[in-house]
C-alpha cells in the first residue's frame, strides 16, 4: 500500500544516552617573586612547607628565585593555586617578610 509518503521503520534497538564529555581542568603556575628582604632560609622553608618539596628541590627553587627573580613552585588547578598563594602571603606576613606569590596561566596547556 503506497500513498506517496515515505515508509517509516520502527527501530527496536535500545536508545543510548550520550556519554558526558569530561574535560581536564585548566592548570595555573604558582610563581614566587624575589625581593630584597626575605631571607633565603625562609624561602626554602616556604617551598618545603607549602609546596611539599624536598630540601634539595626547595634549595634549587630558592636559588632560581634569587638569581632569576622568580620561580614556578607548582602547577595546580585555579582553586588550589589560589590557596597556595594565600598560604605564602599569610606565612610571610606572620614572619614579617614581604615574599609574594602570583598565579599565571600555564603556557603548556592548550585551550
Amino acid at each position: 500500500m503506497t500513498n506517496g509518503s515515505p515508509s517509516r521503520q520502527i527501530n527496536d534497538g535500545v536508545l543510548e544516552r550520550p556519554k558526558p564529555k569530561t574535560t581536564t581542568p585548566k592548570l595555573y603556575n604558582v610563581v614566587l617573586i624575589n625581593d630584597n628582604y626575605t631571607t633565603m632560609e625562609f624561602v626554602v622553608t616556604v617551598i618545603e612547607q607549602i609546596f611539599q618539596k624536598n630540601p634539595a628541590e626547595a634549595f634549587q627553587l630558592m636559588m632560581q628565585v634569587h638569581t632569576a627573580g622568580r620561580a614556578i613552585c607548582g602547577i595546580y588547578t585555579y582553586e588550589i593555586a589560589e590557596t597556595k598563594v594565600h598560604s605564602v602571603t599569610e606565612l610571610a606576613s606572620a614572619e614579617g617578610f614581604p615574599l609574594q606569590a602570583t598565579i599565571e596561566d600555564d603556557p603548556r596547556v592548550q585551550e
